[in-house]
């Protein structure tokens, strides 16, 4: 399931709260008050130690930054929807410090890699709503692709408010908790595997003898082309391919050294080896908080 207008909710009465302040949350908070989705009075923004930085989202975006702990717990009790940003290290003491905090009455949201729906339940209180999401960097500019699991207890309304946040900076896929390693594999870390691509042809059309500048240029049209080639025609992409591929010619003896180098393969089994450790972290995660 994609975001749409049909899924979204008003956020403007709402209070969130932000614990931690790095690239994911900033990216939410840029793509909430660009679109006047919520008064960015109404954010409340923490982190563990950086004032620094909770000061510079605040000359930028106008929201609140949360230094005094009195404060900080105010906004975490009060808050509608409490986003949970910090980084995974610290992940395990923030959340067990939340419990008691948070309330069945509030809607967690997880942009923590890899922590399973159970393990927050079981830092912070079975009882509290979770949504676990997937993000990946293209958030910060309004392409992000996210994957979104729910907990049981996660009402229709919560589900709708999760959707219109992320919608908010991209598109959503709602998918089983299971599947987010999958999500993960995909387009979690699938921004780097395009990059590495660009590289390899930015790096071979200098060979070449382009200049620098018009291989980057080159290489970045043609990345961005193909994509929106893409998603206007909904067009396969094996066809999309054939069709560029003549007979004879020059993209086919292209194609043929990526064949013979095993690039296809190459790319699944680097999609897989992501998923599969994203697993292996959150199973770590797991055997860290049940201890």
């Amino acid at each position: 399931m994609t975001t749409n207008e049909s899924t979204a909710v008003s956020l403007r009465d709402m209070r969130l709260c932000f614990y931690g302040a790095g690239s994911m949350a900033e990216a939410i908070i840029q793509g909430l008050t660009k679109r006047g989705l919520i008064a960015p009075e109404r954010i409340g923004v923490m982190n563990r130690s950086n004032g620094g930085r909770l000061a510079e989202l605040a000359e930028r975006y106008g929201v609140s930054p949360l230094h005094d702990t009195g404060e900080r717990l105010a906004w975490l009790r009060e808050a509608d929807i409490v986003f949970l940003a910090m980084k995974p290290k610290d992940a395990e003491a923030a959340l067990a410090a939340l419990r008691g905090v948070v309330t069945e009455r509030q809607l967690l949201v997880s942009v923590i890699a890899g922590l399973p729906i159970a393990t927050i339940g079981r830092l912070v209180g079975e009882n509290v709503p979770v949504v676990r999401t997937m993000p990946n960097t293209s958030s910060t500019i309004g392409l992000g692709a996210t994957g979104v699991s729910y907990s049981p207890n996660v009402p229709a309304e919560g589900r709708a408010v999760a959707e219109t946040i992320f919608g908010a900076v991209g598109m959503t896929a709602v998918v089983d908790e299971p599947l987010l390693d999958a999500v993960t594999g995909v387009s979690g870390s699938g921004p780097a595997y395009v990059y590495y691509l660009m590289e390899a042809m930015i790096d071979a059309a200098g060979r070449l003898g382009l200049a620098p500048e018009t291989a980057r240029e080159l290489t970045v049209q043609t990345v961005l082309g193909a994509a929106q080639m893409m998603r206007t025609t909904g067009g396969d992409p094996a066809e999309l391919r054939r069709k560029v591929t003549s007979p004879g010619g020059t993209t086919e003896a292209a194609i043929a050294v990526l064949d013979e180098s095993g690039f296809p393969d190459a790319i699944r089994r680097a999609v897989a080896r992501a998923a599969e450790r994203a697993g292996e972290l959150g199973a770590i995660m797991e055997r860290s908080a049940s201890k």
